[in-house]
């Protein structure tokens, strides 16, 4: 069994599509949606979504789309992405680390024995920010992270604005970060995954 098709709050949940009552007028529903791993096949829309969030703001991507294939080949189950009638609309990519703080490798590596999920990048669709849906779907992958093995911690780095949104999530500050980009300075933050033992007798993981 999958540890997505163990998971019920990661599996796919599609909500029927808005249809017209027979007075003609459209029930309010919700369009269809769906939380899943990403694949390398969606490589070219995450970087589609990343590259338009992030160049603007800080004019470079935490990943590049060579980059974004490495991982998703290497760790699709440590992804998440939310797809709204088949269209990506925001992701996480994550990939493990094995030290207590990110260095300027963990940019790149996946270390498969780590405990430390190092969150590379969340992004959202500019057609549905503001929203809640970063915050939303933070929220189910760190659930998501509660239930696999190896997780114990996440970790991420950040732009100092970003830091009260991370904060919300549940994230705490552990100071700046040894990894710089260009002229870009960051914070490091970390969130505690409880044990994975713990959770599968308490959320049926």
């Amino acid at each position: 069994m999958s540890a997505l098709s163990a998971l019920p709050f990661l599996k796919p949940v599609r909500l029927r599509s808005p249809r017209r009552s027979p007075a003609g007028q459209r029930r309010h529903t919700l369009p269809a949606s769906e939380f899943r791993c990403l694949s390398p096949g969606d490589a070219a829309s995450v970087f589609e979504i990343e590259r338009e969030a992030f160049i603007s703001v800080s004019g470079d991507c935490p990943l590049h789309l060579d980059e974004i294939r490495h991982f998703l080949n290497l760790c699709p189950e440590l992804s998440l992405g939310w797809f709204e009638e088949g269209r990506l609309v925001a992701f996480i990519i994550g990939s493990l680390w094995d030290q207590d703080r990110l260095s300027q490798a963990a940019l790149t590596l996946h270390k498969p024995q780590g405990s430390a999920v190092h969150i590379h990048v969340l992004a959202v669709h500019r057609t549905v920010r503001q929203q809640g849906k970063g915050s939303i779907l933070m929220w189910r992958y760190l659930q998501y992270l509660r239930c696999l093995p190896s997780a114990r911690r996440a970790l991420l780095m950040c732009e100092p604005f970003l830091v009260p949104f991370y904060q919300k999530c549940g994230f705490q500050a552990l100071g700046p970060c040894q990894v710089t980009v260009g002229e870009l300075a960051f914070v490091e933050m970390q969130h505690p995954v409880r044990g994975h033992a713990f959770m599968r007798r308490n959320s049926g993981c």
